[in-house]
């Protein structure tokens, strides 16, 4: 066989070196593609949810607080779970309304599921005074806050009501500072993908 002319090889090296390149360029762009479409898929439950805050790097103040029969419960002692942690007041109507209408769901939620912790943080003097609002379907711990050394100095809360979100490692992902739909399927979803 006769070798092809010398330019008929240059044209054929010059145009399998402009495949590479071509194959090469559509590897990464199909590669920056894909991680844009994950980033977009592990943010679209924060995004629908539009916390105040979101985080990756703040580590939860921990703290002990005690329940309405004078047990303590500490923050860390919830590690390997996520938290939700729900500073509210009978002060606050919004606070009530919430906590009688779509908190006793998301509470029923957490109960079936072990990685999940719901800590309901009341700022009020102890359980006597809020007794009567609690639904008896309310099966999360309660803890007492009355000098807001918690709720205000360490997590800097001054109004109610205020939610939290804490991962397995004890570090804070999302806050929200409003009332939340607790039977909307993203918010479990969020707390769960924690």
């Amino acid at each position: 066989m006769i070798p092809p002319p010398r330019p008929a090889r240059r044209l054929v090296t010059a145009a399998t070196g402009a495949f590479v390149v071509a194959a090469l360029a559509a590897g990464v762009s199909f590669g920056a593609a894909a991680l844009d479409g994950e980033h977009r898929r592990s943010t679209a439950l924060v995004t629908a949810l539009r916390p105040d805050y979101v985080g990756n790097d703040r580590l939860a103040p921990d703290f002990t607080l005690r329940d309405r029969a004078g047990r303590p419960l500490r923050l860390s002692s919830l590690r390997g779970r996520t938290v939700v942690l729900h500073f509210w007041s009978r002060e606050c109507p919004p606070c009530i309304e919430e906590l009688a209408e779509s908190l006793p769901a998301f509470d029923e939620l957490v109960q079936g599921a072990p990685e999940l912790a719901l800590v309901l943080v009341s700022v009020d003097a102890n359980w006597d005074a809020i007794a009567p609002l609690i639904p008896p379907s309310i099966r999360a711990p309660i803890v007492f806050d009355p000098d807001r050394a918690v709720v205000e100095r360490r997590y800097g809360t001054k109004l109610f009501p205020e939610t939290w979100i804490i991962d397995p490692r004890g570090v804070i992902r999302a806050r929200f500072d409003r009332t939340l739909d607790w039977t909307n399927p993203a918010l479990l979803s969020f707390v769960r993908s924690l």
